[in-house]
């Protein structure tokens, strides 16, 4: 019989406890945050109907390229989640006695058949909080600001990129951009950072776009003065997106400045965010030592998914913020802090002959409250110490004959060596 090659499937991942411990640790700080700012708990099925997840409301043209697709014994079109948005989105439209405005958070596994690079996988976990029901900024605000707490009880520094798709559409417009190739267009400039400017304009003459517009994009991509606000003021009179957008934008603002958080928090002009879902303020989260490039959470407002998916196209005012698990828990990995994780035991109990006796006071210990591993594999005092020095496990219990005899066992601190006598009613 040939034996079976055993690997993962490539793009996954197998966690071994030192890894899993760091994973659980960045989604339990996560979902205490989001509980600290109100967000109820939602979770929804991996799998869904292909055709609510290729709805034009949903990822977009290219996600929809790595959408895992599969059909059941019933020959119905089926997929795995990409992501949590419009499953959100789904579960808004079927259930309109909502109280609103409504805030959730769920954290859960998705799927994409794309390429494979530092801290992105093809089978990862999305951490989202959305709110629907808030019109103004203020949404976008209370997210960002979450945001910020997030990492910092990470220990994780980072800058939000922020912008606004009415401003940069209504921009592009008035270059002469028309809405056939905005899409494609606003893809290219998303690319900004990651290949400069230089390559966009080379992309952009491959599209069908006059000269005048390719140089007028040019022109606004190198001037020194688009990250100012007030640069926009002009172009606010001849493009009504504009007009709303910078709208948004300095009401924005105005709440991360009274809030003290705008240093973290930059305006990026042509961030783009490519999906089409996004219809107002989107945002990225960066490293800000950059050791890893890509964005390790985003988000923003689609006021336009809920009612779509209804059928009703009513603009139901949504933002949304979403985090990568998966590439926090690789910067964190990646970090120069000692990652070595003890396993967060409170005590390791090491029975000398005394099995019964040895779980008798795992279980008292585990029915006050505290974390206890007992040692059920019959070793020897030497090699179940060494264990516990390897596992960083702080105190040690040993119990042989002479403490059943005398009801009583001893603790012994493996960082600072010393011991203590605990009594104990064995019998």
């Amino acid at each position: 019989m040939k034996k079976m090659d055993y690997q993962n499937v490539r793009g996954t991942l197998d966690y071994l406890p030192d890894d899993e411990i760091i994973r659980r640790n960045i989604r339990r700080t996560l979902e205490d945050v989001f509980i600290q700012y109100g967000c109820q708990p939602l979770e929804t099925p991996i799998l869904n109907y292909t055709e609510l997840l290729a709805s034009k409301y949903g990822g977009g043209a290219e996600i929809l390229e790595e959408m895992y697709k599969l059909s059941d014994r019933g020959e119905r079109e089926l997929a795995l989640r990409y992501d949590l948005t419009i499953p959100f989105a789904k579960v808004v439209a079927m259930n309109p006695t909502l109280r609103m405005p409504f805030k959730r958070y769920e954290i859960g596994k998705v799927f994409r058949d794309g390429p494979i690079k530092t801290g992105r996988f093809r089978e990862f976990t999305q951490c989202d909080v959305d709110i629907v029901g808030v019109d103004s900024q203020l949404a976008e605000a209370e997210l960002m600001v979450m945001a910020l707490d997030a990492f910092s009880k990470l220990d994780l520094k980072v800058t939000i990129q922020y912008n606004n798709r009415k401003l940069l559409t209504g921009m592009l417009e008035l270059f002469g951009i028309g809405s056939e190739n905005m899409n494609k267009v606003i893809l290219i400039l998303d690319k900004l950072e990651k290949v400069g400017v230089d390559t966009v304009i080379s992309e952009l003459y491959d599209q069908p776009l006059q000269d005048s517009t390719i140089i007028s994009v040019k022109r606004f991509l190198t001037d020194e003065e688009n990250t100012r606000l007030s640069y926009f003021e002009l172009y606010s009179s001849q493009n009504e997106k504009v007009r709303e957008g910078l709208a948004e934008l300095k009401e924005l603002e105005s709440y991360l400045e009274f809030l003290g958080v705008d240093k973290p928090c930059v305006f990026s002009p042509f961030l783009a965010r490519g999906l089409e879902i996004y219809t107002g303020t989107i945002y990225e989260i960066f490293l800000s030592n950059q050791k890893i490039k890509s964005s390790i959470g985003s988000g923003g407002r689609y006021d336009q998914a809920i009612g779509g998916l209804i059928g009703t196209n009513e603009n139901f005012s949504t933002v949304g913020i979403s985090f990568g698990l998966d590439v926090m828990y690789t910067a964190i990995r990646s970090s120069e802090k000692d990652c070595q994780n003890s396993n967060n035991l409170d005590f390791y109990i090491i029975p000398l002959g005394t099995p019964k006796e040895a779980l008798l006071v795992a279980t008292s210990l585990r029915r006050g409250g505290f974390k206890v591993e007992c040692e059920l594999s019959n070793k020897k005092l030497g090699k179940a110490l060494e264990k516990a020095n390897k596992e960083k496990v702080e105190n040690v219990i040993i119990i042989g004959g002479d403490e059943v005899e005398n009801n009583q066992y001893k603790v012994k601190n493996m960082f600072s060596g010393e011991e203590r006598i605990e009594f104990f009613q064995f019998k």
